[in-house]
């Protein structure tokens, strides 16, 4: 079966759980016409570059999928329909990764940078207080 990776922004007022309700209702249809999503990542909400239907920021999500086209293609059809999905795209691959994407290698190098910038200051604190 082809390979494909499919993301998908959905309206920044939606709850995270309505996003992890359409991520469970898409994948039932991909399953449905005999694919699977071997990968599902919520990069959570990001900026746009431009306002999208009123939006200035939108829910991302990413599927790795191994599905037919017609799965793939219905899958797109109930995503027109909704109106909490502001934009989709799907791109055919030769190969899925199996690592991280980059949007999720970015976020835990920005939080290991946190993480690293509290214990620095956590630690001058811990001292001045001890003085």
């Amino acid at each position: 079966m082809p390979l494909y990776e499919h993301v998908f922004l959905a309206r920044q007022d939606v709850t995270s759980q309505q996003v992890e309700a359409m991520v469970d209702q898409y994948k039932d249809v991909i399953e449905q016409n005999g694919g699977k999503v071997e990968k599902t990542e919520m990069w959570g909400v990001k900026s746009l570059a431009y306002r999208i239907k009123k939006n200035r920021k939108a829910h991302f999500t990413m599927f790795n999928l191994d599905a037919p086209a017609q799965a793939v293609a219905e899958m797109e059809r109930q995503m027109r329909i909704n109106e909490d999905i502001l934009r989709f795209m799907t791109i055919r691959v030769e190969e899925l990764e199996s690592e991280p994407s980059v949007m999720m290698q970015k976020r835990d190098r920005d939080e290991r940078k946190d993480r690293e910038r509290r214990e620095r200051e956590g630690g001058y604190e811990t001292e001045g207080e001890e003085a």
